[in-house]
């Protein structure tokens, strides 16, 4: 088997059509594969950055235009049995011709192809071209034949297996891509090659067990041998003449075992699998790294209704997830480190679980393989999102093609525990007024509890499978009841305050989220906005959310004081954002066991823009990343509303059991005590204990000067118990201290409160793009201190890091400037 990669020398033209610019109608690109048609015209200087200001809107003409990729090659026979042109990914609507003869035809972004061209191959130079079909066109065509479907979207995505949010998306710009966006190559082999390696990993008590199930593609029938080995152990198993498929199997003992992040270590094992001939010469090899460990999904009845825990190695695990989205629209540009940036981004956060949302893709070997070696657990939904999907040709036979590739690809990793059928479509048909506009047609139901289960039962029965998200785990039961399997929760972003959180204790929430801009240093890159304003064109731009920016407004009312500026508008909206989540994760985690997993709303972003994600599109972290760290804490304390009154909450996500003492103090602004108690925490492995406070800690005697304290012994950060809103509290005007000096990586701020700082928090960015704060959200008493380490590629301006709009906090807007 000899390989060769097809990555060099491509141009790139449009087919001439009366949408396309002159510059660009006759002009060859230079191309580049793996790649797509915006980043090469934007690397040619021929459209503007579709990421900047509104040029997205002068962008439309591309997804509606055909494209052809050609590519010169040298290639000198051999004795080969055959050589294969394999296209890894081909985005969407394609067909190819290898010296002017149509080799193939495709039609799905999700799969790949190969197709046996030894018979065209000329010694010497040869041609390869590939033409995309516009998107669109392939789209409504399908569309008018097959009759419209319901969607959230006025686009045609659930009409075409590409990437949904190439459409747009309430978060998404919309950018309709085509072009050769996975490896292209040709593959040449003789008597038999591997087709498919498809590894099931169990573990039962102290033995590993790996279950080798493969499948070759034959030039000639004759006996062959598959040798396959981990961890010391070794198997060789013969496929007779005539046979395409064989199962080795391999035991191993007391192997160490694969755990999610802060549940353990991660140890991963090579598989090797070499196919040879009776006499030995190997023809084809495969290798991957798995890990050993033991998964199960508990969804039996109960008092509350019915469960959705995940047990990793017989142990409950509490899903502290995100949701995640395509980390760029052009996937060329998502390299293995930009991944390894947002996983570290996210264990930072104390997240173990990634969702992989239905309207992005089936994500990387570099995703699943940073997965596995991060310890992030991932649930990976099949790709289907708030649309109904038809279920007639050409989709049927499509969308199994692309799951039994899928599945069988990413069988391998231990970080994937979960399939799951589909976002948010079944809720659609119960609740979105679909069933009257379907009119009785196909919209996916067939997919989600017929076709997919099967696939994953028969390719992958190691690994659960869910039909949707949300769904409770019978027809007979509404998708979205929080008693049963998981739920969404968006009425509150869309209609209710976010303290609406309380008014749930799902067994499993898998979206819930709240809105804000990116940081100002994203903002200002990608926005000639002047001056800036929550309203201004660009900004209204890059929200994309029906009334984003009213919502964002009623959520500052309800809680906040009214921002004086633009500044305080951009600092009170991310605080804002922070306080949201932070108050859901922490109701919904102190109701362990009942609920077992939050996925919140969504970690990433793909572009600069207002949205729920907690690093935005340039990869910084807004103040959200640092309240999901608190939130998601190993150990967290939390005071929480229970029965009239208010309970201490302690949660404990580890293995051992967590004793401390603990106080809770009811203090004025000021720091005087008013009244304190003192408890002994005994709080089991991986359980919560609820504590209910005495009258005198849960009634102020002034409501708009008073709060609470809750210190335990080595929780990192105490709990906070306000009893007004920010608007109504009376707070002194920011008084502090502030001192900065240098240290390594960059300088230390020091800051002391003469009088409360609310929800202290430092944005050195608008000094310097570059730059990073460790922490954010400190709130402080009188007499308190805290201390924030900057790190910047330049020293920064001492003076400008300890006053606004650097340095922020809630009071400071209300009685002036700190």
């Amino acid at each position: 088997m000899t390989r060769e990669t097809l990555h060099e020398g491509w141009t790139l033209r449009a087919v001439p059509g009366p949408q396309v610019p002159p510059e660009v109608a006759d002009a060859a690109v230079p191309a580049t594969v793996p790649g797509c048609v915006h980043t090469d015209l934007l690397a040619a200087g021929l459209i503007p950055d579709p990421y900047l200001d509104d040029n997205e809107n002068r962008l439309g003409w591309i997804g509606r235009t055909d494209w052809v990729y050609e590519a010169t090659f040298g290639w000198r026979p051999g004795d080969d049995d055959r050589v294969d042109l394999v296209c890894a990914g081909l985005d969407t609507v394609a067909t190819v011709t290898l010296n002017g003869t149509e080799v193939g035809r495709t039609e799905n972004q999700h799969r790949g192809y190969r197709f046996d061209v030894g018979a065209l191959l000329r010694p010497g130079t040869n041609t390869l071209a590939v033409r995309f079909d516009s998107p669109y066109r392939y789209a409504e065509a399908h569309r008018e034949r097959l009759g419209d479907r319901p969607n959230a979207y006025p686009e045609p995505f659930n009409f075409i297996r590409k990437t949904a949010c190439n459409f747009g998306w309430d978060w998404g710009p919309t950018v309709v891509t085509a072009g050769i966006w996975q490896e292209i190559g040709l593959h040449a082999w003789s008597t038999a090659r591997l087709a498919g390696v498809r590894p099931l990993v169990t573990v039962e008590g102290d033995i590993g067990r790996v279950e080798l199930h493969v499948e070759v593609e034959r030039a000639a029938d004759v006996p062959l041998t598959v040798h396959a080995a981990v961890a010391g152990a070794a198997v060789a198993v013969t496929v007779p003449a005539g046979e395409r498929t064989a199962v080795a199997t391999l035991t191993v003992r007391d192997p160490e075992l694969w755990w999610p992040v802060g549940y353990g270590e991660q140890p991963l094992y090579d598989v090797e699998v070499t196919l040879r001939t009776e006499d030995g010469r190997k023809l084809d090899g495969w290798s991957r790294r798995i890990g050993f460990r033991a998964l199960r999904l508990d969804t039996a009845p109960d008092a509350h209704g019915s469960a959705f825990t995940l047990h990793v190695n017989d142990v409950p695990v509490f899903v502290r997830g995100v949701n995640w989205i395509p980390d760029d629209a052009f996937p060329n540009r998502v390299t293995r480190q930009r991944l390894a940036e947002r996983f570290t981004q996210a264990v930072g956060a104390n997240v173990n679980l990634l969702r992989v949302w239905g309207g992005g893709r089936y994500e990387s070997a570099d995703f699943y393989e940073l997965a596995d070696q991060f310890g992030l657990l991932v649930q990976q939904d099949f790709l289907f999102a708030c649309a109904a999907y038809p279920e007639e040709e050409p989709f049927r036979s499509e969308v199994e093609a692309e799951a039994r590739e899928q599945v069988a690809r990413l069988a391998a990793h231990p970080s994937l525990v979960l399939w799951t059928g589909n976002n948010e479509n079944i809720w659609g048909w119960h609740d979105w007024d679909w069933q009257e506009a379907l009119a009785g047609r196909t919209w996916g139901r067939g997919y989600y509890l017929e076709l997919l289960p099967r696939i994953v039962g028969e390719l992958d029965p190691t690994r659960p499978y869910w039909p949707g998200s949300p769904w409770s785990g019978s027809e007979e039961i509404h998708p979205n009841d929080p008693a049963h399997g998981t739920m969404h929760i968006w009425d509150v972003w869309n209609t209710d305050d976010y303290t609406g959180y309380r008014e749930y204790v799902p067994r499993f929430v898998a979206e819930f989220g709240y809105q804000a801009p990116p940081a100002y240093a994203t903002l200002r890159r990608a926005l000639s906005d002047e001056p800036l304003a929550h309203d201004s064109p660009g900004m209204a731009h890059h929200q994309k959310a029906i009334d984003g920016d009213l919502k964002l407004r009623r959520g500052l009312d309800a809680h906040l004081p009214a921002p004086a500026d633009f500044d305080d508008w951009h600092y009170l909206t991310q605080l804002n954002q922070a306080r949201a989540i932070q108050l859901g994760v922490e109701h919904f985690r102190s109701h362990r066991p009942v609920c077992a997993g939050t996925i919140v709303w969504q970690l990433n972003d793909c572009w600069p823009v207002t949205s729920w994600a907690a690093v935005d599109g340039d990869g910084r972290r807004k103040p959200l990343w640092y309240a999901l760290r608190r939130a998601y804490a190993a150990r967290l304390l939390t005071v929480q509303p229970r029965d009239g009154g208010l309970a201490l909450v302690a949660v404990n996500e580890t293995g051992e059991p967590w004793q401390a003492p603990a106080t809770v103090t009811r203090l004025t602004l000021a720091g005087e005590p008013r009244a304190k108690t003192s408890v002994d925490l005994d709080v089991p492995a991986y359980s919560s204990v609820v504590l209910a406070l005495p009258a005198e800690l849960a009634r102020p005697d002034e409501a708009r000067r008073e709060l609470l304290v809750a210190e335990a012994g080595d929780t990192a950060e105490r709990a906070l118990w306000f009893f007004a809103e920010d608007r109504d509290v009376e707070w002194p005007a920011a008084e502090l201290d502030a001192a900065v000096e240098p240290a390594d990586g960059g300088q230390r701020v020091r800051v002391t409160a003469r009088t409360v700082l609310r929800d202290l928090t430092l944005l050195p960015d608008r000094l310097d793009p570059s730059a990073e704060v460790d922490r954010a959200l400190v709130t402080l008493l009188p007499g308190e201190s805290a201390t924030f380490l900057v790190c910047a590629g330049v020293p920064l301006d001492p003076a400008a890091l300890t006053r606004r709009p650097v340095l922020r906090c809630v009071n400071d807007i209300t009685r002036g400037a700190a």
